[in-house]
């Protein structure tokens, strides 16, 4: 055995030498915060105050998800968001990349979000909570109209809602059982 074939993993100095440099990981998704609320109970001994975190993630490309998370302190409602909205991804066709291929409604509570696909270059006319999820959805060009209740919360589940329920031509004329052609 020769001493020169075979390396030994500490430098002069005795330190340890690391060949592989660290890089922390890249983010998949994008996130972005919909609401923060402060909620206080009142009990025996005063009140005690929690953050309720309600976040949008999604990877621009059609995946988007909605979670809330509830802590003590707002760092720790914003991670516990982002967790239930991991978990709650769904994929949205978009049609060209850019919209949706029809109009949609959705309703959670009293809240009602109608949105419609829009021509090229129009962009995003939302407001609010329906422009966060579309961003993060990917859609470049919608027009959206929140009816109803006003509710963060409530109009970007009802805008989920609406973007769930959209469907491909490809998917109705199989549901028909002819051709896109046909249609």
């Amino acid at each position: 055995m020769d001493n020169k074939e075979f390396k030994k993993p500490f430098n002069k100095d005795g330190k340890k030498v690391f060949k592989k440099k660290f890089e922390p990981k890249k983010k998949l998704l994008e996130e972005k915060v919909i609401s923060i609320s402060r909620v206080t109970k009142v009990t025996k001994g005063g009140r005690s105050f929690r953050f309720s975190a309600t976040m949008v993630v999604g990877d621009g490309k059609g995946l988007v998800g909605i979670g809330t998370g509830k802590a003590n302190e707002v760092p720790e409602a914003i991670k516990k968001g982002i967790q239930a909205a991991n978990k709650n991804l769904v994929k949205i066709p978009l049609e060209e990349g850019r919209t949706i291929s029809h109009e949609a409604t959705g309703v959670v509570g009293k809240a009602k979000v109608l949105i419609k696909p829009a021509k090229e270059g129009n962009g995003v006319i939302a407001g609010g909570a329906v422009r966060s999820v579309v961003e993060i959805a990917g859609i470049k060009d919608i027009v959206s109209k929140s009816l109803g209740s006003n509710t963060q919360v409530n109009v970007a589940k009802a805008t989920l809602e609406a973007l769930k329920s959209i469907r491909t031509p490809e998917h109705i004329a199989k549901l028909r059982g002819k051709t896109k052609e046909e249609l």
